[in-house]
């Protein structure tokens, strides 16, 4: 085979590669996705300040309130989307804070500022396309007051 005719069949499969792709591109939009906000059960009992930053940061994953974005409705990425909020909602919910005891509510706001105060939340992935819930020094100081608190509004009590 000479390099003309060598030339010519990669072009070939490279043409019919571009359009299997486009194909399956097209094709995996018509895969269902579950973009969904329950009903939201209560509201987390906190100071407003607090809720504003956990509403800023935290309520797209965790919580029955997330604003779903334009990519979360094109595959593959929707995919990873959908698959974080569920992960997220399951971890923690703050729509479902109601159905925590006391005892895990406590558990649960010692648990959101551990993994701020780790760094890995909010998760760097989330973060370059919402720059919004980056967390100032003040708004972690805000959750790590939250999370000592007895009672999730007064951080002055423990």
């Amino acid at each position: 085979m000479d390099v003309t005719t060598r030339m010519k069949l990669l072009r070939r499969i490279a043409q019919w590669s571009v359009a299997a792709l486009a194909i399956a591109l097209v094709a995996i939009q018509f895969v269902p996705v579950e973009r969904t906000n329950p009903p939201v059960e209560t509201e987390v009992p906190a100071a407003a300040e607090v809720r504003a930053v956990l509403r800023r940061a935290c309520f797209d994953c965790h919580s029955n309130e997330t604003v779903w974005p334009w990519y979360s409705r094109v595959a593959p990425v929707s995919w990873l989307v959908a698959h974080d909020v569920h992960e997220g909602r399951e971890e923690m919910n703050f729509s479902t804070w109601n159905r925590l005891t006391t005892k895990e509510q406590d558990h649960a706001q010692r648990e959101c500022w551990e993994k701020v105060g780790e760094g890995e939340m909010p998760p760097r992935l989330y973060l370059q396309p919402h720059p919004k819930a980056h967390l100032s020094a003040a708004d972690r100081s805000v959750l790590r007051a939250w999370s000592l608190s007895k009672d999730g509004e007064d951080s002055d009590e423990r």
